[in-house]
């Protein structure tokens, strides 16, 4: 007789999420600096044409959480869908491509995946998890991880043979977008999938209001995207400057993943904290770690060391994001989650502009410490001011008791 244990649909919902999250961003997005030297030496291009389709690629992810913005209330199954075509359809078409323009292209399309991904995936999250719903954002936003982890494995183990590494992805996107549906169906079908208490359908446009509640938050998101830009642009650079092998780079890259990957093991002490406590301290540690690459890359268990705390900070902060516009209005928090990974995503851009010119400027590593002191700046700036009775200090706790009443 056969035993059959069923598994909760919202433990599914999570499993597939995270590795969604893996597939969009740490094999498709972010994997583009991990192979792109082998890329520029097959298909000859230079910096320049890099730059530019690293810049098309952050734009095309803004338009995708825009997307997401407006559609994820109503459609994160659509948006599921897309994510996985942009991202399955792009990684296909670096892997297949003959010359610098198809490659280019393929790169900006895949990067969509993930601006759709992120606010799709809050939704149905929210919608299948009724208990302990912050952790279960911050596990599945901590996907970022073992993606990076998996990209840095791949590159070790097929480079100079970046096309299969492209394949690989591209494989692992439609595998986990096809889960992520299948999850989201259960869910729906189970007896545990009910709105949460209080829940209603959002509007089609935020109020002022809200987006007078945001103004911090993307304040600091753009001092973040901006800091780290050093790090996730010239990390590599950086290592190999300081007299590092090449072999070492990419393992610091694998650093970077089991540093983000570690935020699941975490998510239940950082889920316990208010959130602008807890992107204090996360965003602190992305400043802390980008400091000590700057003062100390040739030390190599340092370097490594300063990777995996990066890691750690820059995705369990994003989680704190997420927490954080979850805070001020729940049921627009796929809206806040779009609005601030924009707001993330074009502070990277300016910051690897501003960070290039810097290195050919200062050296690399004032560079770096310049952008420690930017995200430096962005932690402190989520510490609560002195309580002077205000409405919006008041609404903020209110808001954060009523998410914690309803298991978040």
């Amino acid at each position: 007789m056969k035993t059959i244990v069923s598994v909760p649909a919202s433990t599914v919902t999570v499993a597939s999420g995270t590795a969604l999250i893996a597939a969009t961003y740490g094999l498709v997005r972010l994997a583009y600096g991990l192979v792109l030297p082998d890329v520029q030496h097959s298909l000859g291009f230079g910096a320049a044409v890099a730059g530019w389709t690293a810049a098309g690629s952050s734009v095309l992810y803004c338009v995708g959480a825009l997307v997401g913005f407006v559609a994820a209330p109503t459609h994160p199954r659509l948006l599921v869908v897309l994510a996985g075509v942009s991202a399955g359809a792009g990684a296909v078409g670096m892997a297949t491509s003959p010359s610098p323009v198809v490659f280019s292209v393929a790169a900006v399309v895949a990067s969509a995946g993930a601006g759709l991904a992120s606010p799709a995936l809050v939704t149905l999250v929210q919608h299948a998890v009724r208990r302990d719903t912050a952790r279960a954002q911050s596990v599945v936003n901590s996907g970022t991880g073992p993606g990076l982890v998996v990209a840095g494995l791949l590159a070790l183990l097929l480079l100079p043979e970046w096309r299969a590494v492209w394949w690989v992805a591209a494989v692992a996107t439609v595998v986990a977008a096809a889960a992520v549906l299948l999850a989201g169906r259960a869910a729906e079908q189970s007896t545990e999938h009910r709105p949460a208490p209080g829940t209603t359908r959002p509007a089609a446009r935020p109020p002022r209001s809200w987006l007078t509640a945001h103004r911090r938050l993307v304040v600091v998101s753009l001092l973040l995207g901006a800091g780290s830009a050093a790090v996730w642009t010239y990390g590599r650079t950086l290592l190999v400057d300081a007299g590092a092998p090449a072999a070492l780079s990419v393992t610091a890259w694998i650093a970077l993943g089991v540093g983000g990957a570690a935020v699941a093991l975490t998510a239940r002490w950082t889920g316990r904290l208010r959130a602008r406590s807890a992107w204090a301290v996360t965003a602190g540690a992305v400043a802390v770690a980008t400091a000590t690459l700057a003062l100390a890359p040739q030390v190599n268990g340092v370097a490594l060391g300063a990777c995996v705390v990066f890691g750690w900070g820059y995705t369990a902060a994003t989680g704190a994001l997420i927490a954080w516009t979850t805070e001020l209005d729940p049921d627009r928090a796929p809206a806040g989650t779009s609005l601030l990974f924009v707001v993330l995503v074009l502070g990277q851009a300016l910051g690897a502009a501003v960070a290039g010119a810097a290195v050919d400027a200062v050296g690399t590593g004032a560079a770096f410490l310049g952008a420690a002191v930017v995200t430096a700046v962005g932690a402190v700036g989520a510490l609560p001011r002195r309580r002077d009775g205000s409405a919006g200090s008041a609404g903020t706790a209110g808001t954060a008791s009523t998410v914690r009443a309803s298991g978040a």
